[in-house]
């Protein structure tokens, strides 16, 4: 009787449904609803803007970054200062016009890194995918360089 009656109480007990908070109190974004595009200039990297729009000045932004196994960016450098966040993986990253994948110093999940503007640097996964989350300040631009370190158009 006993058994019977503490099921019929837990049943009749409210059932409580968990609810974000309003979109005016605060925005969340989960891994799985994240939109990850592929990018056009860097085959085997994907991108997710979580915030804001790099291309606007003053704008402050958030996007994370994938990359594949033994995907890497070329030599580059962005105007603004960029502060990183590594999620997933091991990010591998390099300095100066010239590539060279074995020149590159290992960043593990957990880490940060600031990017300092007009600075040449490459970076990417070897061996496992690697996920970065990127913030700065728009207007944001990857600017590619040739080995002399010239922008290339």
């Amino acid at each position: 009787m006993t058994k019977i009656c503490s099921t019929a109480v837990a049943l009749l007990m409210p059932f409580y449904v968990l609810a974000d908070p309003p979109k005016e109190v605060m925005d969340i974004h989960r891994e799985g609803e994240l939109k990850f595009v592929q990018s056009k200039m860097n085959p085997g990297i994907s991108q997710a803007v979580i915030a804001g729009n790099a291309s606007k000045a003053g704008e402050v932004y958030v996007v994370r970054n994938r990359f594949s196994p033994g995907t890497f960016s070329a030599p580059h450098f962005h105007p603004e200062t960029r502060y990183i966040a590594v999620l997933k993986g091991t990010w591998w990253v390099g300095s100066g016009p010239v590539f060279d994948k074995d020149k590159t110093t290992p960043v593990p999940a957990g880490s940060f890194v600031v990017h300092h503007p007009n600075q040449i640097h490459w970076d990417g996964a070897k061996d496992e995918e690697a996920v970065v989350q990127i913030m700065g300040v728009g207007p944001s631009a990857t600017i590619r360089v040739d080995p002399a370190g010239r922008p290339q158009q």
